[in-house]
């Protein structure tokens, strides 16, 4: 090889490195925000990192690499392919070469069966490029499409993230975002004012805060870069690299058999009384350690990843705390879309019910409550993963069925003593059956008692349904950690026939 060949390479090579210039990365800096290069060090194994494309422009006189650095490199030792938007060169505009250097990585993530990892910082369509830009976001939109339940997808928003931009993070599992630096809007606040005459900010309008309670589009929030890159690698440690294999196993350091004394007194008698099932899901996984998904999301639902003698688990749970744990429309979303991933990628669901039912009224009527409650039936019905559910108070109604109820085609149903499980609570079951004998007695409120506490002795308890075979098992809470690691023992093998089939229609 000629010195002059090898000057030349050396030359492009750090050409590609600097981006968008000295100027512009200092300026990215004043920003709180870190180069497209940095994060990927941040985020990957130490020395992981292979870059694709380094030389890719358009033309002679633009930036080389244009305006996205694409690779791949190691998470725990575990191959991940990655692109990372420079926001340095043009904003991180989208055009011709950069969507055709992130569809080549996406391509080599499919075909290899490993995680796919975007790092999002872009002002979005290159205007100046025209069709070539839009063309690009449909690119990526189809693989994104096509990888969808084969790899796992995560977007991780670190700017702007605008207009056609935001459907690719929407398609994918998981979209992580920055509190004060990321944004996401399908129109900015000056489209907005012009066409609606509202006046709102960046942050008001799409910025993380926003995703992450009103819209459900943020699953996680971190307050800096270097948080968000670590939650990132906690994640994937959760999940398989493709829909091939199981999810990453560990050594337990917390002994299966483990018994959790607290959890006897955890649950309060009185269905009305509130109690946080985050303490109670703690007290159940090895060493208390739970990945919330959604966190601020329809909080009344509780979803996220744990492990049970180190094998990773998808928990889906009511809070208590929150609306009493009912079902509403965002709940719906939220834990359907949870299950149906889980159930991608061979993850077992661990559900613990306590619900009084569905929200009432007439905006979560209008708003489509069956449809969307229909989500989550249609979700656990159609999961083929290990399935476990716990009934650990009550369980009335319609979102009896709804929670991984046997007549869902779940594995192993269980529940705690104290449980009630019925079509409405008494207090409601004896407002109906009784309304006549109680609009004519002399004490109506001491009938109404005594005539609630028979109710629940015959009818609100685990027996009723335990002698009917919907349950498998009343269980003393302390035992629940080791009564369902034996019950994912037992299902390692489990298989199912379903009738042959494009695909369900969902009812969204």
């Amino acid at each position: 090889m000629s010195h002059i060949a090898l000057e030349r390479l050396r030359a492009l090579e750090a050409r590609a490195r600097l981006g968008g210039g000295l100027e512009r990365i200092e300026q990215q800096h004043a920003r709180g925000k870190y180069t497209a290069r940095e994060r990927l060090e941040l985020l990957l194994d130490p020395g992981s990192f292979y870059e694709v494309d380094a030389l890719a422009h358009r033309d002679e006189d633009e930036v080389v690499g244009d305006s996205v650095v694409t690779g791949w490199g190691r998470i725990e030792g575990r191959l991940v392919y990655v692109y990372a938007q420079d926001f340095t060169v043009l904003g991180g505009s989208v055009g011709l070469v950069h969507g055709r250097k992130i569809c080549k990585i996406m391509d080599l993530a499919l075909r290899n069966g490993a995680p796919l990892v975007g790092l999002n910082d872009s002002g979005g369509a290159r205007i100046q490029e025209g069709v070539d830009a839009l063309a690009a976001y449909g690119d990526i939109f189809y693989r994104n499409t096509l990888a969808s339940g084969v790899i796992p997808q995560i977007s991780v928003i670190l700017g702007p993230c605008a207009g056609g931009a935001v459907y690719s993070p929407a398609i994918t599992d998981f979209t992580f975002m920055v509190r004060g630096t990321s944004y996401m809007f399908i129109t900015g606040p000056e489209v907005v004012r012009a066409v609606t005459r509202e006046e709102v900010t960046f942050e008001a309008l799409g910025g993380a805060e926003v995703h992450a309670r009103k819209s459900g589009i943020a699953h996680f929030v971190c307050p800096d870069e270097q948080s968000v890159f670590r939650e990132v690698r906690r994640l994937l440690s959760f999940l398989p690299s493709n829909n091939a294999e199981d999810p990453p196993r560990r050594d337990p350091s917390d002994r299966p058999d483990r018994l959790a004394p607290e959890l006897d007194s955890m649950a309060p008698e009185s269905p009305e009384r509130a109690y946080d099932m985050r303490a109670v899901i703690r007290a159940i996984v090895d060493d208390g350690d739970f990945m919330e998904v959604h966190a601020d999301f329809a909080p009344n639902l509780l979803v996220g990843f744990a492990r049970l003698a180190g094998r990773p688990i998808g928990i889906v749970a009511q809070q208590p705390d929150i609306l009493a744990g009912v079902l509403d429309i965002d709940a719906s979303d939220k834990g359907a879309r949870f299950i149906r991933f889980c159930d991608c990628f061979n993850i077992p669901l661990v559900t613990l019910a306590d619900t009084p039912g569905f929200l009432p009224g007439t905006v979560q009527e209008h708003g489509g409550i069956i449809r969307h409650g229909a989500k989550m039936i249609f979700a656990y019905a159609e999961a083929t993963v290990p399935k476990i559910a716990v009934i650990t108070r009550k369980a009335y109604g319609g979102a009896y069925i709804v929670m991984s109820s046997k007549h869902l085609g779940t594995d192993v149903n269980l529940a705690w003593p104290g449980a009630e499980i019925a079509v409405m609570g008494p207090e409601g079951a004896v407002s109906v059956l009784y309304r006549k004998e109680l609009s004519s007695a002399e004490d109506a409120e001491a009938r109404r008692a005594e005539l609630t506490a028979d109710y629940r002795q015959r009818f609100a308890n685990p027996y009723v349904a335990a002698r009917r075979g919907y349950l498998d098992a009343v269980i003393v809470p302390r035992e629940t950690r080791p009564r369902l690691i034996a019950a994912l023992e037992t299902l390692e093998g489990k298989r199912v026939w379903r009738p042959a089939k494009k695909h369900g229609n969902l009812p969204v």
